[in-house]
């Protein structure tokens, strides 16, 4: 880093620092330092130490640092601080402690004389922690070949604070089967599997999450504590003695500021303790916080630095010697190209050494070469150790958030927000670990209303073992109305289905033997042909008919998108790439786009939208509300300012006259585009050439929208935005008609929003707010019922007489409303008692903290939804969902509220939407007529009906619909001993019924070696008769029973195959096999003479021939396989 560190070198006072930073205890003032500046002095004067520790007194000062350190060191790590007021009520616990537990295994893990830096903020050091000794003495570290005592290694684990689960889904779970244990420690990326053989480890691999498969092997691994402070009473210190003293150097941003805040964080606690004792709230547990007064002490007995923009006293904090430098920051330009330039020729002039960086390399090589065609020799440099020369400049691929010089040096930093402006840069980091998926094969526990496509709908009863002809199978029992029981072997159970119904209310079984569900399920039958044919036709249309063929990227089109400010996400580049694709090809386009509140969803459409106003085509943005339609209209005006587009905004806002002008110059096609709400669907409006249509936010749309929506968009290109899909959009692009893109990735400044569940009392909701509007912020406080809304605002206003409360609801008019809501956006409102109207897409970065008052009420997508309104900033965001004291949850709501704890990490909104799809069941998916039809079958089956309606319509001929079933003489089930848990093992049941080839066997038996251990016999020969179920399903065979000695193979009525080939197959098989032409007809092969005892090997090697044999008459022309 020379290019940096050696202009310092000529400073006479620096080298003096640098020989006095070891000398004797307490701090050195630096002042005169600013921004940015700070941390690059940080870096040079910690250069050669082991331990740096850097504080600030926010949370964004320490990002901030952060992001442009790690551009200086690779070393470098952010502590973050743990809310004590809050945080046994916070879900994402796990996260914060995962981050935390990173830093102090990398302190504890650290080698001799390796240097390492750790940027964190003072209220970081006022929480105790377990001593490192202590810590380092209860990891627990295995690896291969240890003998370990199974049954305590498992309760050392639960001593940590790892919760035992049936099935990892997350840091901080263990996992038992057998001798196999998954365990999630809080530190590493992925999960770990460790196998034992006896008491012996034989071996350890990582695994993922979402499959449960293995992905590599390991040596060994190191397991630190789930939770902090794991130990009842156990002793604790401060973050500081992780730092061994005379190895470290703590450098201090302003420590006026660290005090005052420290200050501020211990009274906000010792009063929330005081006001909880007085409110007779018991103490959750014993979190040990230090005396601010005591930590400074500590510090005091540490060398370290004190960096301040003033020489201004240090309050408590000892200064043992004063320090003035000359810096300056840099005064920004604006995006003005020729301020820059003559600036940097005036400095090249004077002989100053001059450093510019830029956040990506490209722009970086663009910008020297744009500066040498201002006659400015510049050149681009990856070599950091190159030392600048006065009168050189410099460009660089870097990051600092503002620029500064130093005058008496002639040494300058500029960086690329002070050239274009202020934007944030973002950086790439995938998540590793995203949450559960869910599983498509949701808990059967018994209890449960299940559909059975032939019976109907009964309730799961549990496995039972059954011994019939002295063999042992699994069935499920499932009882029906009047004391019906039906076992039905586990092997069938993909004719089984949980039942979804619309609402909790309970659903009528039905008798077994009767006509009824048959009725039932051919009404149903015929209302999902309608709703396919109708849903086919439309997208049919759209396939069949050409769309318009866009050309490839413009070089207008490159340039756009270079200036868009951020850095793409990798979810995002290929959502862009797929809809340019789409545009590209002779299909019309019909891409679902989800991606959370934020995720740069409107950045795809902007690029769509330019792509096609190039071509002459004109483009609607279709928005729920006026603000939004404002909003977007801001951002296109502001990312296309300097290309000839005319954009025009079609909602109250505008006055009629303008509206009749943008209305006449559409059908002209004067403009290019058009952002509006409904009011773009009035009859009125026409284009002259309709391109592309973008609809934000689709689940506010009615359905009458949706129809006109429907007919605008018959043959155009269509882009649909939703944070949370609704459930029939969602299933429509699962069942394959829409296309969809999946932004999962948070953008690098969006922190995930810290959810916190919770009981209501007055005295939360005071500390909340309070907190909120004590760091400049306001507050979101979500009541939805109108009646007494005002009351609410008044109850909030009396707990915090000085916050400017202020009330909004859907049924105010727009203007009223609209007026309100600009004054929240400009800053003039601290509290906004709202109903849900807040949920559309308002972006308002300054209000980070929300309330939502009986959070069980909401809708899941409605919670999720809400929830993103926070959090649009680089700060820490919090969301507290209060439930009412002593209220008793409806199921549904607990579902719900463990739903958003499961998937607080933001990017979860089309899981949410998928839960959410469990909860209410899908009743209205298609419309009101059809929910009745759902409610009768259940809603899987009414979606594998409609998936079959579907593919039927697609394909034009019907396809042959028979099942296969077999039912042989062999001990074929999944024994208690290899998987305990019964809903792994009706997951993996149900996974087996569902093989259809030899590879999806083999694949199978790979994940069952892999996850439960060596396959049993009982389970290997349950994995041949699934393959032999898929091998007698494409030779038309409906049913293959052993009886005794016989086999009978019953063939499907309209098999396609040749009678003419069957003389010869009977006569292969010498008379054992006969053929009976009745209804239906079917082969039986019967064994002659007893041959000793046969082993089921044999007998599944015999039938895997025969069904082989029977497909070999097959008319040719039929097709091979189903």
């Amino acid at each position: 880093m020379q290019a940096f560190l050696a202009p310092l070198t000529e400073l006479a006072d620096y080298q003096e620092i640098l020989r006095n930073r070891r000398r004797g205890e307490g701090f050195i003032q630096v002042a005169g330092c600013v921004n940015s500046q700070k941390t690059h002095l940080m870096y040079a004067i910690g250069d050669g130490c082991e331990y740096r520790v850097i504080a600030f007194s926010s949370e964004e000062k320490a990002k901030k640092a952060y992001e442009e350190y790690r551009f200086l060191t690779e070393d470098v790590y952010v502590y973050p601080a743990r809310d004590l007021l809050f945080y046994h009520a916070d879900i994402k616990g796990k996260l914060l402690t995962d981050r935390r537990m990173e830093v102090l295994r990398t302190l504890i893990e650290k080698e001799p004389e390796k240097q390492i830096t750790i940027i964190t903020t003072i209220d970081a050091f006022l929480d105790g922690l377990p001593e490192p000794e202590r810590l380092k003495g209860q990891r627990i570290r295995v690896s291969g070949g240890d003998t370990v005592d199974f049954s305590e290694f498992q309760s050392r684990l639960a001593a940590l604070g790892y919760e035992r689960e049936s099935q990892i889904e997350g840091p901080g779970q263990f996992a038992v089967r057998g001798g196999i244990l998954d365990v999630f420690p809080l530190t590493e990326e992925m999960p770990v599997r460790i196998e034992l053989w006896g008491d012996e480890i034989d071996s350890i691999r990582s695994f993922d999450v979402e499959s449960q498969r293995s992905v590599e092997n390991l040596t060994e691994v190191t397991i630190y504590p789930a939770v902090e402070n794991w130990e009842e009473g156990a002793e604790t210190v401060s973050f500081l003695e992780y730092f061994p003293r005379e190895k470290s150097l703590l450098l201090l941003d302003e420590p006026a500021r660290l005090q005052e805040k420290a200050e501020e964080v211990e009274e906000e606690y010792l009063g929330s303790m005081e006001s909880r004792t007085e409110a007779g709230m018991e103490d959750e547990d014993d979190l040990r916080v230090f005396p601010v007064k005591e930590i400074i002490e500590k510090m005091n007995h540490y060398c370290g630095f004190g960096f301040t923009t003033l020489e201004s006293r240090c309050g408590a904090f000892h200064v043992r010697e004063t320090y003035s430098i000359q810096t300056k920051g840099v005064n920004p330009y604006n995006s003005s190209f020729e301020l820059l330039t003559r600036d940097l020729k005036r400095l090249k002039r004077n002989g100053w050494r001059v450093i510019l960086l830029s956040g990506s390399r490209t722009r970086a090589k663009r910008l020297a070469e744009d500066l040498r065609d201002y006659d400015l020799s510049s050149f681009y440099s990856e070599d950091m150790e190159r030392r600048v020369n006065p009168g050189e400049i410099m460009v660089a691929y870097g990051y600092v958030a503002e620029g500064y010089e130093y005058p008496m040096l002639k040494f300058t930093v500029i960086s690329e927000s002070d050239i274009f402006g202020k934007k944030k840069k973002k950086k790439k980091r995938r998540r590793t670990y995203e949450g559960q998926k869910i599983q498509d094969f949701a808990e059967l526990k018994p209890g449960d209303y299940v559909v059975h496509e032939n019976h109907g709908l009964g309730i799961y009863q549990g496995i039972e073992k059954v011994e019939v002809d002295k063999v042992t199978k699994d069935y499920m029992k499932i009882s029906y109305a009047d004391g019906g029981i039906l076992y039905i072997p586990v092997a069938q159970m993909d004719l089984i289905q949980k039942y979804a119904g619309a609402d909790a209310r309970k659903p009528k079984l039905n008798k077994l033997g009767t006509a009824q569900w048959g009725k039932t399920k051919s009404q149903v039958k015929k209302a999902v042909q309608a709703v396919a044919r109708d849903l086919v036709e439309l997208y049919a249309t759209r396939q069949q008919s050409d769309g318009y063929v866009y050309g490839p990227d413009t070089v207008w089109q490159k340039e756009f998108e270079e200036m868009f400010p951020f850095e793409e996400t990798e979810d995002q580049i290929q959502a862009i790439e797929d809809t340019k694709r789409d545009m590209e090809s002779t299909k019309i386009m019909d891409r679902l786009i989800c991606g959370d509140v934020g995720y740069g969803k409107t950045e795809i459409a902007i690029r769509a939208a330019f792509k096609a106003v190039q071509e002459g085509k004109q483009v609607v943005y279709l928005v729920p509300t006026t603000i939004l339609a404002q909003q977007h209209y801001n951002t296109f005006v502001q990312r296309l300012k300097d290309f000839p587009v005319r954009i025009d905004l079609l909602c109250r806002f505008r006055s009629s006259y303008q509206q009749k002008k943008t209305v006449e110059d559409l059908k002209k096609g004067l403009v290019d585009i058009v952002i509006g709400t409904h009011r773009v669907l009035s009859k009125d409006v026409g284009f002259k050439d309709l391109g592309l249509l973008i609809i934000d936010e689709e689940q506010r749309f009615g359905v009458t929208h949706k129809e006109k929506i429907k007919k605008l968009r018959e043959n155009i290109d269509v882009l649909t935005l939703t944070a949370t899909p609704i459930p029939r959009t969602l299933h429509m692009s699962l069942i394959g008609i829409r296309d969809m893109s999946v932004l999962e990735e948070a953008p690098q400044d969006r922190m995930p929003i810290q959810t916190y569940v919770m009981e209501y009392n007055d005295e939360m909701v005071r500390e909340a707010i309070e907190r909120e509007l004590s760091r400049g912020g306001q507050v979101y406080y979500v009541y939805n019922r109108v009646s007494d809304i005002a009351d609410v605002a008044g109850r909030i206003q009396r707990l915090i007489p000085e916050a400017n409360v202020s009330f909004a609801h859907g049924q105010m008019n727009e203007r009223q409303l609209e007026d309100i809501m600009y004054d929240f956006i400009n800053g003039d409102i601290d509290v906004l008692v709202s109903t849900t109207i807040i949920e559309t897409g308002l972006d308002i970065p300054n209000a980070n903290t929300m309330i939502i008052q009986d959070a069980d009420r909401f809708g899941l997508s409605q919670l999720y939804q809400l929830r993103g309104r926070v959090g649009r900033s680089n700060r820490m965001a919090y969301a507290f969902l209060l439930y009412r004291r002593d209220k008793l949850l409806k199921e549904v709501a607990e579902k719900r509220l463990a739903a958003i704890r499961e998937f607080t990490d933001l990017g979860s909104g089309i899981k949410i939407a998928m839960r959410d799809l469990e909860i209410r069941g899908a009743g209205n998916l298609l419309g009101e007529a059809q929910s009745g039809h759902m409610e009768a079958v259940g809603y899987d089956l009414y979606c594998k009906m409609l998936n079959e309606a579907v593919r039927q319509l697609k394909g034009g001929e019907e396809e042959e619909i028979y099942t296969t079933s077999i039912d042989l003489n062999i001990d074929a089930y999944i024994p208690e001993s290899y998987i305990k848990n019964e809903y792994q093992k009706l997951d993996v049941y149900k996974r087996i019924a569902a093989i259809e080839t030899e590879e999806e066997m083999d694949d199978m038996t790979e994940e069952l070696i892999d996850r439960f251990g060596d396959i049993p016999k009982k389970v290997q020969q349950l994995l041949h008769i699934a393959a032999l179920k898929g091998l007698a399903h494409s030779a038309y065979v409906t049913s293959l029973e052993q009886k005794g000695q016989d086999y009978r193979f019953t063939m499907y009525e309209r098999a396609k195959i040749d009678p003419q080939k069957i003389p010869a197959l009977l006569k292969a098989y010498g008379g054992r096999l006969v053929f009976r032409a009745e209804e239906p007809p079917f082969f039986l092969y019967q064994k002659k003479g007893r041959s000793g005892k046969e082993t089921g090997e044999d007998v599944l090697q015999l039938m895997r021939k025969i069904l082989e044999d029977i497909r070999g008459l097959r008319l040719d022309t039929a097709e091979a396989g189903k």
